[in-house]
């Protein structure tokens, strides 16, 4: 049987999902006051959590991800070791505006970036 990871607190990346937190609300044109409304907390706790000053619990991150209308998993994929899905998603949104020109640019981008990083892993 394969061996199941287990996290601890000194292992969670809380400023990445703080850093999550922050674009996503910026995305959606909300201040923090706004997003703390919404999810019903208190308007410091969006800044302490943003900045990763303090830990959120469980309860408070669903509440911000049903007030920001994504799932929990894209505010914890820089945590979670299965979260391909969500970062291909991600790609999508990034490109979905873009001209043919541009898709050409950013594929050959990828495509460069990812042979140098696979030839460095190797």
């Amino acid at each position: 049987m394969e061996k199941v990871n287990t996290f601890y607190d000194d292992e969670i990346d809380y400023m990445a999902i703080g850093k999550r937190i922050k674009t996503i609300r910026k995305k959606r044109k909300l201040n923090q006051n706004t997003l703390a409304y919404m999810a019903g907390i208190e308007p410091t706790s969006v800044s302490h959590i943003e900045r990763a000053a303090t830990k959120l619990s469980l309860p408070t991150l669903l509440k911000i991800a049903n007030a920001l209308e994504v799932t929990a998993d894209e505010l914890l994929c820089d945590n979670l070791t299965n979260s391909k899905r969500i970062y291909i998603n991600e790609i999508e949104k990034a490109v979905e505006n873009c001209s043919p020109k541009e898709l050409r640019i950013i594929t050959a981008i990828v495509n460069t970036a990812v042979t140098e990083l696979q030839g460095k892993i190797k």
